[in-house]
């Protein structure tokens, strides 16, 4: 029985990209989630990269419930435990540990391990995990390491991150064996200091419109 539940496919395939968010101030939680899902990004990854993390994916979750809010960099099951308390619906980790995602399989919460190297995969791949996170994307060899993937492992499906933004974003999201992307370039840091949330809603705009790319992938005719 796969260790992956089947909702972390259905979770990533809801927007082309996944914000990637280190949240360093509780206040800008909310109106974070607010701005992004305006642009029409609702899946959030929040990184277990502040104090306030916990808190925050917390908060996203009780005031604004149409987000599909999970937590990253988790690294032992310690924050796994911590990060489903406070709500997580999926978890998110930059390698691939097998009792991580027996323990995430237990909680009854999505989990996206991530690996880097065809031995990582494999390893993956006999635990019964088949929907991975890339990373770290740019440097593990890009969207030509995903495309040499493909044929040995038709059917492991990616979330690349790392060094990627929104014009290096369509190479990956073109290939067939990736469902999305993870950026973190969505909400910079600046902005979030200056409170510009207006213009995090512009870029997740920009990222939310590269589904045409996945569209004209698929075949399928491209919204308006």
């Amino acid at each position: 029985m796969p260790l992956n539940p089947p909702s972390i496919r259905a979770i990533l395939l809801r927007a082309p990209v996944i914000p990637v968010l280190t949240v360093t101030e509780f206040a800008q939680a909310v109106p974070l989630a607010r701005a992004l899902l305006a642009g029409g990004l609702p899946v959030l990854e929040v990184t277990l990269r502040s104090p306030v993390a916990v808190a925050a994916i917390e908060a996203m979750r009780a005031e604004v419930p149409d987000a599909i809010v999970g937590a990253g960099t988790v690294l032992d099951e310690a924050q796994l435990a911590a990060a489903v308390r406070a709500g997580s619906q999926f978890i998110v980790s930059p390698g691939f540990s097998a009792p991580l995602c027996a323990a995430a399989a237990a909680q009854g919460v999505a989990m996206l391990p991530g690996v880097a190297t065809a031995s990582e995969l494999m390893a993956a791949l006999a635990a019964g995990i088949d929907t991975l996170k890339f990373f770290p994307a740019a440097q593990a060899g890009g969207a030509a390491m995903l495309r040499a993937f493909a044929a040995p492992f038709p059917g492991v499906r990616f979330c690349p991150t790392g060094g990627i933004d929104l014009e290096q974003a369509p190479a990956y999201l073109r290939l067939r064996n990736v469902l999305c992307v993870g950026m973190s370039s969505i909400a910079p840091a600046a902005l979030l200091a200056a409170g510009d949330y207006a213009a995090v809603t512009a870029l997740a705009r920009q990222a939310a419109a590269l589904r045409d790319v996945v569209a004209a992938r698929a075949g399928a005719p491209r919204k308006s």
